[in-house]
């Protein structure tokens, strides 16, 4: 009689690449020193979104003291924060 397992032997293809993209969103806080026109134009810049969704952004933030910038994989929203700090704006990112 022979023992078999009750397992059993998988052979896994190397040719496929698995990525698991954590979602992610940057945070954006209001601040003293920056114009809206300068957050509005940088929220444009980083975000690639139109005028009037930046300064609806914009709006929240000012109003709220923070607001939710951008939401996409973690790759993304890191850019996104790189490009809004390039002002010294402060943002911070959230899973």
């Amino acid at each position: 009689m022979q023992n078999e397992s009750p397992f059993h032997e998988y052979q896994f293809d190397d040719s496929v690449e698995i990525s698991i993209e954590l979602a992610a969103r940057v945070i954006l806080f209001d601040d003293d020193w920056h114009t809206f026109e300068e957050v509005i134009e940088q929220l444009m810049l980083a975000t690639r979104c139109s005028s009037a969704h930046a300064e609806a952004v914009a709006f929240t933030v000012h109003h709220q003291g923070r607001g939710i910038a951008f939401e996409g994989d973690m790759t993304q929203c890191v850019r996104v924060s790189s490009v809004l700090e390039q002002i010294d704006l402060r943002t911070s990112i959230e899973l």
